[in-house]
């Protein structure tokens, strides 16, 4: 039976995680074209109100060459960035045996999610068996990148809030803690966003999003298809 992996690579030479720092209040996800030569495609989905911050840091991203704005729904736009690097130059100097990433590439295993981090990547990643799985962990723990999350396996549910990021969490469970759900209130925004020593704006922004996040991935059926490239 096949193997479903949530892990992270803290690595803050990947591909990038230059964008997701300079918007960390960004949600960044990546999907990636493997067959298309040493510099495959990247389409990542970016999330968040100020698109032009987002396309201020493509332009200023040592690994972008080029972004181009292919779709839109809601805060939600979708790009096809070409790399100005391979992924091999880009981490040369970084990782002990670039022949191994190269074979990580052909392993029997589907990555199904990339998040983009200040701090790395976040994956969930469909391995064909333990085998495959334990080739892929020993790679990066051999280079000190690997933090395994979660390991089941294939056909096992998710768990609600799969897919918030570590901030989103903290705000919707700070704010769950202290009252600021219940009926009558147990406490304002101010007093969340103290708590957790953010600005009121940022918090409201964070419980938002992640909010927005869980009614897609359970009441709603779907959300706004962005449409295909042209």
């Amino acid at each position: 039976m096949g193997l479903v992996a949530e892990y992270g690579i803290p690595c803050e030479h990947l591909p990038l995680v230059d964008v997701a720092t300079a918007v960390p209040d960004a949600t960044l996800t990546v999907e990636l074209q493997f067959n298309h030569g040493d510099r495959p495609p990247f389409h990542v989905y970016a999330t968040h109100d100020d698109h032009v911050a987002v396309e201020r840091a493509f332009d200023d991203s040592t690994f972008v060459d080029r972004s181009v704005l292919v779709g839109r729904a809601g805060e939600t736009r979708r790009y096809r960035v070409r790399p100005a690097v391979s992924m091999e130059t880009l981490l040369g100097d970084y990782l002990d045996d670039l022949g191994d990433l190269r074979a990580l590439a052909t392993a029997d295993a589907i990555v199904e999610r990339i998040r983009v981090t200040p701090s790395g990547w976040v994956q969930t990643t469909w391995f064909a068996d333990r085998a495959a799985f334990d080739a892929f962990r020993s790679f990066w723990v051999r280079n000190d990148c690997f933090s395994l999350r979660r390991l089941t396996h294939d056909g096992d549910p998710e768990p609600p809030g799969d897919g918030l990021t570590d901030r989103q969490q903290e705000a919707l469970r700070t704010a769950y803690e202290m009252g600021y759900f219940g009926i009558p209130r147990g406490a304002s925004l101010d007093d969340v966003a103290a708590e957790l020593g953010v600005s009121a704006s940022s918090l409201s922004e964070r419980l938002r999003r992640a909010q927005t996040h869980l009614i897609e991935t359970t009441v709603a059926s779907t959300w706004p298809p962005l449409p295909d490239d042209g």
